[in-house]
């Protein structure tokens, strides 16, 4: 059987109704699990994920997927697909409307199609390479700030933080400093899509998945930015994970810091 390749519709599609599953369930009290002592997924995590590795091994036979939860397909084919059901588990548990789906997928080793669904502002975020980054179907760029002195980042913690001393708080002092402010609004996807919006300048963060950064990341690309690991590489795909998005000029100079 040949493999059957997704369109940026489907994703569309798929990242729609998982959302509708997250909506259902905002608000209301669910079954927490711990992955780590700050790492929690719930049923509604779960339930997503497999309606989504469902509708993916039904409807596109012969690919691989990949998801937060564990959730995978084992296909033959070229396409690979990263899964986060709700990016952003933490603020979902406590009501926080900051969490999204995220979905993208790559083929032969190339991020091709990439969305992103926050389901409470109804804020739908996709790309596919070569045909620029939408929200709700209008174009979006990155911003044009280029001095960091006049910028807004974002970033992230990593949950071993506690015990690891390579936590991110020396860079999120140095670039406070630097900086008109940093914020912290905990899913990966969202930071990439809102710099991909222009809504803030730049983001970095440290060990991080595939499933958490391939679709924005995307997104920010095909928006204008450019998107690193910490060391400037653009393999920011590979483990141990890093992520670095700005537009180039803001990308170079956040760089310098992150290597001072």
């Amino acid at each position: 059987m040949s493999e059957n390749h997704p369109e940026l519709d489907d994703l569309k599609d798929l990242a729609s109704a998982a959302g509708e599953i997250l909506r259902s369930g905002y608000g209301e009290v669910h079954q927490l699990e711990h992955k780590g002592i700050i790492d929690l997924v719930t049923e509604v995590d779960r339930e997503a994920e497999a309606f989504l590795l469902g509708e993916i091994e039904s409807r596109f036979p012969g690919g691989r997927a990949v998801g937060e939860e564990g959730g995978q397909l084992s296909g033959s084919g070229e396409g690979m697909w990263y899964i986060d059901p709700i990016d952003g588990t933490m603020n979902y548990t406590h009501g926080l409307p900051i969490f999204c789906v995220s979905i993208a997928y790559e083929r032969a080793g190339d991020l091709q199609l990439g969305v992103v669904y926050n389901p409470v502002q109804d804020q739908l975020f996709a790309a596919e390479r070569g045909q620029g980054a939408t929200l709700n179907d209008a174009t979006i760029h990155v911003s044009p700030q280029t001095e960091l002195i006049d910028s807004l980042l974002v970033t992230g913690f990593p949950y071993d933080a506690w015990t690891n001393p390579d936590n991110n708080l020396a860079e999120f002092t140095r670039f406070s400093q630097l900086t008109q402010g940093v914020r912290r609004l905990g899913s990966a996807a969202l930071d990439l899509c809102f710099v991909a919006a222009g809504w803030l300048d730049g983001y970095w963060e440290k060990r991080l998945n595939a499933w958490d950064v391939a679709a924005g990341a995307l997104i920010v690309q095909e928006s204008g930015g450019l998107v690193t690991d910490l060391k400037g590489s653009p393999n920011f795909m590979s483990a141990p994970q890093s992520v670095l998005a700005a537009n180039p000029t803001l990308h170079a100079k956040m760089l310098a810091v992150l290597n001072e």
